[in-house]
């Protein structure tokens, strides 16, 4: 019981911020709705990393602003969640970059600083080009 409320306390902490949906479906046609590209943050219940990265980058005010006005945002656990099949799950964290359609624009894993993910949000404009 007490590893469930952690794991509430835990994805509740993310949506909190972010307005991530679980909803992979729903965010594509969100995304599609607002003329949005899709980032797709997956991550493990059970992983250091992906709560570093979460605690010390997409927890920063500047990282949100940033993110919303292009994305939709969608929190993917391997360990909860319902994965869509052309999405790799290992290793973790990953950062999934689609269009609206699904199709990945651009992929990587990894924590990163804040100044890396904002590296990383340029190269995805690059790689739209």
């Amino acid at each position: 019981m007490r590893y469930f409320l952690l794991l509430i306390v835990m994805i509740s902490s993310l949506s909190a911020g972010l307005n991530w949906s679980s909803d992979y479906d729903a965010a594509l046609k969100q995304a599609a709705k607002e003329k949005k590209d899709v980032y797709v943050f997956l991550g493990s219940e059970y992983c250091p990393f992906c709560e570093k990265f979460k605690k010390e980058v997409l927890s920063q005010d500047e990282v949100i602003k940033r993110l919303k006005k292009d994305f939709v945002l969608v929190y993917l656990s391997r360990d909860i969640d319902d994965i869509p099949p052309h999405l790799e799950v290992k290793p973790v964290p990953r950062h999934y970059f689609l269009t609206k359609k699904g199709e990945i624009i651009y992929t990587t894993i990894g924590s990163r600083s804040k100044e890396g993910f904002y590296e990383l949000l340029d190269e995805v404009k690059e790689a739209k080009k």
